[in-house]
């Protein structure tokens, strides 16, 4: 699946999603992960209210599967989940590695039920999960 991160400096997510200089995208499964493409956006970033700015950035991303951003507003929220991208907030600047390789190990367990959704739609995961079931 493709993850797509928010960064000033290509390798740390430290950008909110209106305001990031690039867009880097990585191709990822459990076991291994491959840069596939930085997109640069330059003019105003900053300015507020201006959503002709995340047109580039929603195209650019349109087939990944999450985007990790440092910050991100409901505007732009609303329009990644629109586009069937999940959002994701990091606390702090933190590594794209470190973030791939955290999310790598949920891949290899056990998912929660939003990344099994998106696993579904991407066709990444070919088994089947256990369904929880009370024994009566």
């Amino acid at each position: 699946m493709k993850v797509a991160f928010a960064t000033q400096d290509l390798e740390r997510v430290d950008a909110h999603f209106g305001w990031a200089k690039n867009i880097a995208i990585y191709d990822l499964n459990g076991e291994t992960y491959s840069f596939v493409e930085s997109v640069a956006f330059s003019g105003d970033l900053q300015e507020d209210g201006n959503e002709d700015k995340l047109q580039p950035k929603l195209e650019a991303i349109k087939d990944c599967a999450i985007l990790y951003v440092a910050a991100i507003g409901g505007s732009g929220a609303a329009r990644v989940v629109a586009s069937n991208i999940h959002p994701m907030k990091v606390k702090e600047p933190e590594k794209i590695t470190d973030l791939i390789e955290k999310l790598q190990v949920v891949l290899r367990g056990n998912p929660p039920p939003w990344l099994r959704k998106v696993l579904s739609k991407s066709g990444d995961r070919s088994f089947d999960f256990e369904e929880e079931t009370e024994n009566v």
